[in-house]
């Protein structure tokens, strides 16, 4: 597969400079706690957003694919997947749980590629399953990613996408922290124990409404690491979401809101050009 080396080079660049967040590095440190329990979580998330007990026959693309975690899950359901990555260390992530539960197998490729690279997404074809949880909001262009990755998806094929909620000024306020952190190491430093309170928080409630273990089988640290330093960052509206697929075709066969709250909105959509 031909992708654009020019620009994965300056994806490299933004990193260096401090204007992407390195989310392959965070994946890494994840991967080192991944276990049965966890893939059985993401296996059942899978399962329940897409009203899909088995992908066996099915083709599925994970678009900013990072630990790979989720491509795993559709390879234990049965589907031929296609994981791709812009950050070579998600990339090495998603390649290692390639070889630790699925050796040599021909039926998962996985490779570096960049949704925003229209000519390497032009070269992937169309897939039963396009799957791309928590990524198109921090590729710098959401609305064109989601451009692209419409057309990836097959006749009476499933979009599964996840993005973070807008929430107005809170939205604005995120923005300047996940910036903040990324500018060097005090910055880090700072962003992260200054929102410690926002974690401690988070983990009291779900123990305390008996939800600690986190849904897809995410850590919490990881997860709050992603969420301090995630940048670049948009967000986006259920409405406006809903309508811009609706206008390519797109009927919506699932919604799991935030509540209006800090997070991402979930959404799985099935084009029916009929």
């Amino acid at each position: 597969m031909i992708m654009n080396q020019k620009q994965l080079g300056q994806f490299d660049d933004e990193v260096d400079r401090g204007d992407r967040f390195s989310f392959g590095d965070n994946w890494y440190r994840f991967l080192q706690c991944v276990d049965e329990e966890g893939i059985t979580m993401a296996i059942q998330s899978l399962k329940h957003m897409l009203e899909m007990s088995d992908l066996s026959g099915k083709t599925f693309v994970d678009v900013g694919s990072g630990s790979g975690l989720f491509s795993l899950a559709a390879k234990r359901l049965g589907a031929t997947v296609h994981s791709f990555d812009f950050d070579l260390q998600s990339v090495a992530c998603t390649a290692e749980l390639r070889r630790r539960y699925f050796p040599d197998d021909a039926t998962w490729v996985v490779e570096r590629g960049s949704v925003l690279d229209g000519d390497y997404l032009n070269g992937l074809g169309k897939y039963d399953i396009v799957y791309s949880w928590g990524v198109l909001h921090h590729t710098g262009a959401m609305w064109d990613s989601l451009e692209r990755v419409a057309h990836l998806v097959r006749n009476e094929g499933r979009l599964f996408i996840s993005l973070y909620n807008d929430q107005g000024m809170m939205s604005k306020y995120w923005f300047m922290v996940k910036k903040l952190y990324n500018v060097n190491a005090l910055g880090r430093g700072m962003m992260v124990a200054f929102h410690l309170p926002f974690l401690a928080t988070r983990i009291g409630v779900r123990a305390l409404t008996h939800r600690f273990e986190l849904p897809r089988g995410m850590s919490y640290w990881r997860d709050y690491i992603d969420w301090i330093g995630g940048y670049p960052f948009e967000v986006s509206a259920p409405e406006d979401i809903f309508n811009f697929f609706k206008d390519k075709g797109f009927v919506l066969t699932r919604i799991v809101t935030c509540g209006g709250r800090q997070g991402c909105n979930e959404f799985v959509f099935k084009l029916s050009n009929n």
